[in-house]
């Protein structure tokens, strides 16, 4: 086989080592969760946001999240997924650390909120997304008959009259593709609850979310980062993060464990 064939593979490894993990450049929104601890359910979200190759800037105030019951563990997508330590299983009660795409946005409604511009998908009880590590569509949303259900359709459908479910931000964790049983039906949704962690979403209240999806915009690229707070003084250069100093830390009070 001639050279030739291998030079575009040559090329896209020497460029992921140039840049190694983390956000990538075009990225220019940035919605970033942290966690005191590994364990911790509660924490901080901050959205940022830069021009190209610009140095990010907080946009608004912190405002409060809930992770998953258990706290966190490293999960699959742009970054995170080659760190040693935990990771993240089905059903284990923590939400995916790391750096994920955001996907598109899920609703009950026929439009999104006012003011809001991004790829929307409106759910029916057609709308399921799979959460049975046997299944082909494991991870996946798919378009269902209804009168004809799927096994687990039940706790599977997307719409199923919970208010918490009313607006869905898809992070695409473990997506592209999908591993079996390494976590599935990862999102941002309204809290139930100040004290009502999740399964491995993460919450907030639905103010807060539905700010979130009004300032979202697919041709910035947006990403979504979430590291315990140690991690994060360890890898924020690296993964092309905005500084400490950015974040504007209130103090570790601020964050209950």
């Amino acid at each position: 086989m001639s050279i030739l064939r291998y030079l575009p593979i040559c090329s896209l490894m020497l460029l992921r080592a140039a840049y190694g993990d983390g956000v990538p450049q075009d990225c220019t929104q940035l919605i970033l969760g942290i966690a005191p601890t590994w364990n911790s359910m509660r924490g901080e979200s901050r959205l940022f946001e830069r021009s190209r190759g610009g140095d990010w800037e907080l946009v608004g105030r912190p405002f409060p999240v809930l992770f998953g019951k258990n706290g966190v563990a490293w999960g699959t997508g742009l970054a995170g997924q080659n760190e040693p330590g935990l990771r993240k299983k089905e059903r284990d009660g923590r939400a995916p650390a790391g750096v994920f795409e955001i996907g598109q946005v899920f609703g009950y409604d026929s439009n999104l909120p006012p003011g809001a511009d991004y790829p929307y998908h409106q759910v029916t009880e057609a709308d399921v997304w799979s959460d049975d590590p046997r299944s082909p569509n494991y991870n996946r949303h798919i378009v269902i008959d209804p009168k004809n259900p799927p096994d687990n359709y039940t706790h599977e459908k997307m719409r199923s009259g919970d208010f918490a479910y009313h607006w869905l931000i898809e992070i695409r964790h473990n997506s592209d593709p999908p591993v079996p049983g390494a976590g599935s039906a990862i999102f941002f949704h309204i809290r139930r609850g100040l004290n009502r962690p999740t399964t491995g979403c993460t919450t907030m209240a639905e103010q807060d979310l539905v700010k979130l999806i009004t300032w979202l915009r697919a041709r910035r690229h947006p990403y979504y980062a979430l590291l315990p707070a140690a991690e994060y003084d360890q890898k924020w250069r690296s993964w092309n993060l905005p500084s400490p100093e950015a974040l504007r830390f209130s103090g570790s009070s601020t964050l209950t464990r």
